[in-house]
């Protein structure tokens, strides 16, 4: 509907600001957290993450409520390779000052899921109508952190290089239960020679935070997936006939429990859209 001129008037400042910063892609740095948080949080940037803020932590989001948080808290404690927790909230609070001081969890990751008894119901760009004063905001580690080091070392990560988003399978293999919580876990998967596969191995152990060593390498059919083509979650990538797929714990898991477990309610990121924190990724290594 065409606005009249006495409507456009009376549209603020702030609100034209928005407005225009929405409209534009170039006013944003990707290359550090800030500037990808504002992406995100001012509609620049809704897709992946990867390779965003080098240097620094991307996390995983839980989100749930206050009658949940204790039992999924001992569940992310008994899987600590899928669900290593980085971060969490007060009740009700959008705020994790620990991860950033101009970080707001409705707003600043790419895109969200919103989840009402184990389907997704919303797929946002922001949940700030979605939000509740009962909510607890559970931050888990992501590998896009140790790809970092990966390529720092010469690997080459196969879903950069093609600028899609990392492959993401469910798998029979199951995480341990906690209270209602239960279900398999997911994996990400990485192509490499068996050279780079071995070095790989080497450079993630550093980083137990993020996932750490894989859990699996070859052989997919043992983690039951059936064909490496079809990702539950992102984009498929080529294997080359000289390449074995690397499988890594993953933090969308807790999306696979939560559709398992049918919460009334939960928020989550969209796989692969991650919220950029300003801890370093070097805070997590270990040496």
């Amino acid at each position: 509907m065409i606005q009249s001129a006495d409507q456009i008037c009376n549209l603020t400042w702030a609100d034209g600001m928005v407005a225009a910063l929405k409209r534009s892609t170039l006013t944003f740095d990707v290359s550090t957290p800030l500037g990808a948080r504002h992406a995100a949080r001012l509609g620049g940037h809704r897709g992946p993450t990867a390779g965003f803020a080098p240097g620094y932590v991307q996390g995983n989001l839980a989100i749930l409520p206050k009658d949940l948080a204790d039992e999924f808290l001992r569940f992310c404690q008994l899987n600590p390779k899928p669900c290593p927790i980085i971060g969490m909230s007060e009740v009700g609070s959008p705020f994790i000052p620990a991860l950033g001081a101009d970080l707001d969890i409705r707003t600043d990751v790419p895109g969200y899921r919103v989840w009402k008894d184990g389907e997704v119901v919303d797929e946002p760009a922001d949940v700030t109508a979605w939000w509740r004063d009962d909510l607890v905001t559970f931050a888990i580690g992501c590998s896009f952190s140790f790809e970092e080091a990966l390529i720092e070392d010469g690997l080459s990560i196969r879903h950069i290089d093609l600028d899609c988003n990392v492959p993401m399978y469910r798998t029979n293999v199951p995480c341990a239960p906690a209270g209602r919580f239960a279900g398999p876990m997911v994996v990400s998967m990485r192509p490499f020679k068996p050279a780079d596969a071995i070095r790989a191995i080497q450079i993630t152990s550093r980083f137990p935070a993020v996932h750490g060593a894989p859990v699996h390498i070859g052989h997919p059919g043992q983690l039951g997936i059936s064909d490496l083509a079809k990702p539950d979650y992102g984009d498929p990538v080529p294997v080359g006939s000289d390449e074995i797929p690397v499988f890594w714990a993953c933090g969308v898991t807790p999306q696979s429990v939560i559709r398992a477990a049918k919460p009334s309610f939960a928020i989550t990121h969209a796989p692969g859209k991650m919220i950029v924190t300003d801890m370093k990724n070097s805070k997590l290594a270990a040496f």
